[in-house]
């Protein structure tokens, strides 16, 4: 029996009344992940080019360890370490550690950071600027703007490092007939779940974006063709035994997926997409509820 539709209630609270973060933060002002924070929890903190380092900026004017932060008794220094291209602070390289004040630029490689001291209720504003330009409102995974820029930003990082790099695109099956039977309330519910049960799958270096109405793109870096589909069907089977309920009432949930990985140097983004689309396709055609590669 088809529901009744009911008007949902969303609550916007202030930022001012929301609990902000009592660390300093460092804010991607100009360059790749503009508005970005980084909160700056730890006694010390690497920026450069490595993959292990805290702050990591991917660009072949950055050194693999660039600069490091040190916290100490409340004072926060920026040293160089001996970089190519030095590290500036207010258009000044640095010679020696220096210590930073509130509102400090910070410009590595082609990257510039304001640096917020703790305490600043500034920081609750990037954080809430940041995740709406890059969150989806009601899944609150990334949106496709955001998908769109690390998709491209992970293909240069493969073809550099010649590193496997896949995309999984997730629909959800009969989504249509969800909202038609228990209204589109209960599509929004189901959407909202899916997100949270696909993300527990996924790591701090993944991108799980809605990527359309109820499709979800999931990009793996580092993870070739036999990988993504063994996370993929994981991710399957999870949502199959998952119970979706709603005002009380259970709903069964299936998705199907399709799964593709950069084969070729020159591949770009819009390629690995298509073949991605196309093993989707093949999959809700040949039955749904299933993962194809």
């Amino acid at each position: 029996m088809r529901r009744k539709h009911t008007t949902a209630i969303t609550v916007i609270s202030k930022i001012s009344e929301r609990q902000v973060s009592r660390s300093a933060a460092l804010v991607v002002i100009h360059g790749e992940e503009l508005g970005r924070k980084y909160d700056l929890v730890n006694e010390t903190v690497s920026i450069g080019r490595s993959s292990k380092c805290d702050v990591q900026v991917d660009q072949d004017s950055v050194s693999r360890n660039h600069a490091e932060l040190t916290i100490d008794t409340g004072r926060l220094t920026i040293e160089d370490l001996g970089s190519t291209n030095g590290t500036i602070v207010n258009d000044e390289h640095i010679e020696e550690p220096l210590r930073l004040r509130n509102g400090d630029l910070i410009k590595i490689g082609r990257t510039i950071f304001k640096f917020i001291a703790s305490n600043n209720i500034e920081a609750a504003y990037h954080d809430e600027i940041y995740r709406m330009t890059t969150v989806d409102g009601l899944t609150q995974v990334f949106n496709r703007r955001y998908f769109e820029d690390a998709i491209e930003r992970e293909l240069s990082r493969s073809r550099r490092y010649s590193r496997p790099l896949s995309l999984v695109l997730i629909d959800i099956d009969h989504f249509k007939k969800i909202n038609d039977t228990w209204g589109h309330l209960a599509g929004d519910a189901v959407l909202k779940d899916v997100a949270r049960t696909v993300r527990t799958r996924t790591r701090r270096e993944d991108v799980l974006a809605r990527y359309g109405g109820e499709e979800f793109a999931l990009l793996l870096p580092e993870i070739d063709l036999k990988g993504a589909a063994h996370l993929a069907e994981k991710v399957r089977k999870l949502v199959e035994k998952h119970t979706f309920t709603f005002d009380g009432e259970d709903i069964d949930v299936t998705l199907s997926a399709g799964v593709a990985t950069v084969q070729k140097k020159g591949e770009d983004a819009q390629e690995l997409i298509r073949k991605a689309d196309e093993k989707l396709y093949e999959a809700k055609s040949s039955g749904r509820n299933r993962v194809v590669h």
